[in-house]
């Protein structure tokens, strides 16, 4: 069998080994006899792996006893009704800071519990996805505690890396949360586990597991235990973070097999060198990615080089005419999932924790023949 190098930007690559082990461990897990996917999520067996999976989450990120980890059914989007539902008692008002498609879904969905206040955006009032590239860039985040600490907001939200306009933060929220009088809600479901950061800083970061952790279905949420509590009547008890938390992710039946696949990912992960290998991982595989790039007479990326995300590369080939042709000879070489967002067009390179550098080596040399043969 031969596997192809997919940058698919979710569900996306897992590591070669996880899968090998879990289809090893498909019909008997460790002897047992049995599934994980048929195991009781309150039996012995499953209690050893959920216990493992986030101990060694905690490790990876160096999480402070200060924050509880929940994993919950769902994603991200679920995750914009959510969010509000759990941190808005007492508070009619949120602050956004909107750079692309994701953190304007956030701010949106906001709209039905409270009053969205966008304090920073790239965006204009009425503008649409398709305002990129123009918006490919961060804007300055300088003035944030100026404008955030005059009103009484339940959070400042933001999208730590948008998968769709490719850019990224670099920590300059980070750099600003104990200036603010509330706390710092971020997203980070497309890089987290791919750069060293202090989980303190955060009131709540949450993100989807189907990029650096696992399959689509399951949610992560890492939460300063002094914000559970602050939920709306309305809030489903299932999704109640003080719920949650009390019933140790298990109030009701959690999304098992999903816990077990980010679970070996976590023990990858660890094997590897940690959080600080995928850091520098990261910079390896994008800065060969965006160096041929800037050095192209055919291809090019409209992110600011600043901003530019190390998770999801955005490109567009000189004469659009070629596109087609481009992805199906992409095909041909065995480089799946290029094909850019249907809302901007182009193509894009996610390259995640598990994509190789071996992967981004053979789209960058195919890139170079194909630029070979047309200009």
């Amino acid at each position: 069998m031969t596997r192809v190098w997919n940058f698919s930007a979710g569900p996306a690559v897992l590591p070669e080994a996880v899968l090998q082990q879990a289809a090893d461990e498909m019909l008997d897990w460790r002897g047992r006899g049995l599934s994980v996917m048929e195991m009781s999520h309150r039996g012995a067996e499953f209690t050893e792996i959920f216990e493992t999976a986030r101990s060694n989450f905690r490790n990876l990120l160096n999480i402070p006893e200060s924050h509880d980890v929940l994993f919950i059914q769902g994603g991200a989007i679920g995750q914009n009704a959510i969010v509000p539902l759990n941190l808005s008692a007492g508070f009619t008002q949120a602050a956004f800071v909107n750079t692309g498609s994701w953190s304007k879904k956030t701010f949106q969905e906001f709209k039905k519990y409270g009053e969205a206040i966008s304090v920073v955006s790239n965006l204009s009032g009425n503008s649409s996805d398709s305002d990129y590239p123009a918006s490919a860039y961060i804007p300055d985040c300088g003035d944030i505690p100026a404008l955030v600490n005059r009103q009484n907001f339940a959070y400042l939200h933001y999208c730590d890396n948008e998968t769709i306009g490719g850019v990224e933060f670099h920590g300059q929220i980070e750099a600003l949360a104990s200036q603010l009088d509330c706390p710092v809600v971020a997203d980070m479901s497309s890089n987290i586990l791919s750069r060293e950061f202090d989980v303190s800083q955060y009131g709540l970061i949450y993100g989807g597991a189907q990029k650096n952790i696992g399959p689509a279905g399951l949610t992560f949420v890492l939460i300063n235990k002094e914000l559970l509590g602050r939920s709306l009547s309305i809030c489903p008890s299932a999704f109640e973070f003080k719920t949650v938390s009390e019933n140790g992710s298990m109030y009701n039946t959690p999304p098992t097999y999903s816990i077990y696949i980010a679970g070996l990912v976590f023990e990858w992960l660890l094997k590897q060198g940690g959080v600080a290998w995928a850091q520098a991982e990261a910079k390896r595989k994008s800065d060969l990615l965006y160096n041929y790039l800037d050095q192209s007479e055919f291809f090019r990326s409209p992110v600011a080089p600043a901003d530019r995300s190390r998770m999801n590369i955005p490109f567009v080939l000189a004469d659009e005419n070629l596109n087609a042709t481009f992805l199906s000879q992409a095909g041909e070489r065995g480089l799946v999932q290029l094909k850019g967002h249907k809302s901007v067009g182009g193509m894009r390179a996610s390259i995640y924790n598990a994509m190789p550098y071996e992967g981004v080596a053979e789209l960058v040399d195919f890139m170079r023949d194909f630029e070979a043969e047309v200009v």
